[in-house]
């Protein structure tokens, strides 16, 4: 696991220099503190900064092919590497070291830019071809592992962070207000989108090549849209499969030359991991789960019963509304805003793990391979009551608007939820109803709290978050209405939010994170389940997951619903988070920038506090961009 970073002066013969790549390389330390490696060449230059996992004496990078003709950096982990190598050493190609960095490398040389569809794993890859005059960059299926680049007239930057790359020359850190407007509805800013207009990331399952100073980019890998289902198999065989698909990729993951072990939400993805983990090893699995006082945010007792059920050595600790004084520190990682709210005990878990191991595996994708969401059922449900007439969806939505929040437990309020599917219904389509369960700020509510300033900044770049949404919808009308939900979360919400936020709380602690439900063997197995093997009645998220696993569960964790990761917002912003709000959103540093309508901002405070309504991921999605302002782009200001 590294982090990776280059620069390329196509258009001009003015050499990268080792100074230029190493102010890159340095913010890129927390990602790789034990090697950094240089390779430059006239106006051609890349870096590396590496957290040994594998091959630990002799897998220096960059590396090169035989003569030197081609030179790779590389971020991830390649699962499947020594199979790839053996087929290569029959080729004829000679290797200096066991690193799955080489095999890459001359994988490139026999399959040119069609290389990323032979790997399995998670990665982000540079490679120089010198013959050609070519950069190749690649992004893994899922979009684990980033990549973002700056495209100039006569230059390319990439790194695998934001902030190292936006720090070099030539990369202008204008703010682009459309960026400022997709945060707001989504949390997350999505690709190939940045925060900044000159900055952009490569899209998941993606590959660049840059040839004679022109830049194309392909996909090479999607999702099996059109396939015949698997439901005409018998349900024993297609559990068979499910259970053989997911133990070979955690069979694949337990690869390491380091202390690995694994993070138990008590859930039943990171369950299903933890029980196939013990069952490959031969020790006791080193298991890592986090809490909160809050006891309705808190899943210790359930991880605590599958950790005695398989006798690992299990850690916990407790997460306070006083440990939100890392959330600079975090902004300053993420390099633009980010608001999922879970971020935070991510990062927290993520640290205490790295004190016993180097790499961990988690159960991240197992909602989106097999239905796990309970926004999932309700839109299921919901699809029916949106065929009804406008005024009786709106008076139910009346009749729940009237109803308290009792003291702002979303998002595990029965109130909370019931409000979010009636409002969901009002759209009528698929996309709409889709944007009502992931949106912060939904187009109406948007549209009320931004100035007109900020508004007429966007341009016809306005609500771009509504256009995008809908985009991922077509194209999917042969499936059903769960896959294709599916299908959308696959190409939005688990890699543009979800693999950020893990990339991040990993790498910001040295840690390597695993995910067996996202190997693409996996995901494309469960995508060929119907909706209907996945949801079953209105709570029955995952069936064929839990029947598949059934033996393996503690019964509580076989029968129970999801819970999620998030974290007490609500009553943090009425205790220990209130000061730091209205401090920094209500300062006059913050109003002055001209986003907002400064009464409407008050409103959605005044309404938090009095209990009128729980706003608390609204205020976090606010906290974070004026975090991110403070940090990054203080100066800025609308008009």
């Amino acid at each position: 696991m590294c982090g990776i970073c280059g620069r390329y002066n196509f258009g001009s013969p003015e050499p990268v220099t080792r100074a230029e790549l190493k102010a890159m390389n340095d913010g890129l330390v927390h990602r790789g503190p034990d090697d950094e490696g240089y390779f430059s060449q006239d106006n051609i230059g890349l870096a590396m900064r590496r957290l040994s996992i594998i091959d630990i004496s002799t897998g220096h990078q960059p590396i090169s092919n035989e003569d030197g003709s081609a030179w790779i950096v590389f971020n991830g982990e390649i699962y499947n590497f020594e199979e790839l190598r053996a087929d290569l050493l029959a080729k004829g190609h000679k290797f200096r070291t066991r690193s799955d960095t080489e095999t890459i490398i001359h994988l490139y040389e026999e399959k040119g830019a069609d290389f990323p569809k032979y790997l399995r794993g998670m990665f982000a890859i540079a490679i120089w071809d010198a013959r050609r005059k070519r950069l190749v960059l690649a992004r893994d299926r899922m979009g684990k592992k980033p990549l973002f680049y700056a495209l100039g007239r006569d230059f390319i930057a990439f790194a695998s962070e934001l902030a190292p790359l936006a720090a070099a020359p030539g990369v202008s850190r204008e703010v682009d207000p459309v960026a400022v407007d997709a945060f707001l509805t989504l949390q997350y800013i999505p690709s190939p989108m940045t925060i900044y207009r000159a900055a952009r990331k490569l899209e998941p399952a993606s590959v660049m090549v840059l040839q004679d100073g022109k830049a194309e980019i392909s996909r090479y890998w999607d999702l099996p849209l059109g396939k015949e289902k698997l439901d005409h198999l018998p349900l024993g065989e297609i559990k068979d499969m499910v259970r053989s698909e997911l133990a070979e990729a955690t069979r694949l993951r337990l690869i390491s030359e380091v202390p690995l072990g694994a993070f138990l939400s008590g859930g039943i993805d990171s369950s299903v991991v933890v029980a196939l983990m013990a069952r490959a090893s031969e020790k006791p699995v080193k298991t890592f789960a986090i809490g909160f006082k809050e006891e309705a945010f808190s899943e210790l007792d359930y991880a605590r019963r599958v950790a005695k059920m398989y006798g690992t050595d299990h850690n916990e600790f407790i997460v306070e509304a006083d440990m939100a004084s890392v959330l600079p520190t975090l902004v300053r990682h993420y390099g633009e805003p980010y608001a999922d709210s879970s971020a935070l005990p991510s990062y927290f878990v993520s640290r205490e793990t790295r004190r016993s191991v180097t790499v961990a595996l988690n159960g991240d994708g197992g909602d989106e391979a097999f239905g796990g969401y309970m926004r999932y059922s309700a839109m299921k449900a919901a699809w029916p009551f949106s065929r009804l007439p406008g005024p009786v969806k709106k008076a139910g939505l009346a009749l729940a608007e009237l109803l308290p929040d009792r003291g702002g437990s979303a998002p595990y309020n029965t109130i909370w939820r019931a409000r979010k599917f009636l409002r969901a219904t009002l759209g009528g389509t698929l996309p709409s109803i889709y944007m009502s369960t992931v949106a912060f700020f939904k187009p109406d509510e948007k549209a009320g709290i931004v100035s007109d300033g900020f508004r007429n900044l966007c341009g016809h770049g306005y609500d771009h978050a509504s256009r995008y949404l809908a985009a991922l919808f077509e194209g999917t009308e042969g499936e059903d209405m769960v896959n294709r939900l599916l299908y959308a979360d696959y190409h939005s919400y688990l890699p543009e939010c979800l693999m950020t936020k893990m990339d991040i709380a990993s790498m910001a602690n040295s840690l390597e994170a695993r995910s067996p439900f996202l190997d693409h063997k996996v995901v494309e197995l469960a995508f060929r389940l119907s909706g209907g093997l996945k949801i079953k009645g209105v709570r029955g998220t995952k069936w064929i997951l839990r029947e598949s696993f059934r033996d393996m569960l503690p019964p509580e964790i076989y029968g129970r619903g999801k819970m999620g990761f998030g974290i007490p917002l609500g009553q943090w912003f009425r205790g220990g988070l209130k000061g730091l709000w209205e401090e920094r959103c209500l300062s006059g540093k913050a109003l002055g920038r001209g986003y907002f309508k400064e009464a409407e901002l008050r409103r959605l405070w005044d309404e938090h506090q009095t209990g009128r309504r729980d706003n608390g991921y609204r205020l976090w999605a606010l906290l974070m961009l004026e975090l991110w302002h403070g940090e990054f782009a203080d100066g800025f200001r609308v008009g």
